[in-house]
């Protein structure tokens, strides 16, 4: 348990950046989501556009620490490949 004044308000502050951190996990997460059910039911366009917007989401989330940047390349990279399989 935090006993110092200072060790109490990095609790605080760890327990605010968690809430902060879940939520734009989970933001991301969704648009991946949504990315993966675009190309499961084979629909090219929506699939694009959904990777199109996932991109900035996952970029985001490396910039704000959410994220490992190579995670988030590879997530990219295996979409796009499974996009492009898709329309070929």
């Amino acid at each position: 348990m935090a006993n110092t004044p200072q060790s109490k308000k990095r609790a605080r502050q760890v327990e605010r950046r968690t809430e902060v951190n879940k939520a734009r996990r989970s933001r991301i997460r969704t648009f991946l989501r949504k990315v993966e059910e675009a190309i499961a039911s084979g629909d090219q366009e929506q699939a694009a556009a959904a990777l199109r917007q996932a991109q900035p989401e996952l970029a985001r989330g490396v910039t704000k620490g959410v994220m490992h940047k190579n995670t988030a390349a590879r997530k990219m990279s295996r979409l796009s490949a499974r996009l492009k399989r898709i329309q070929a």
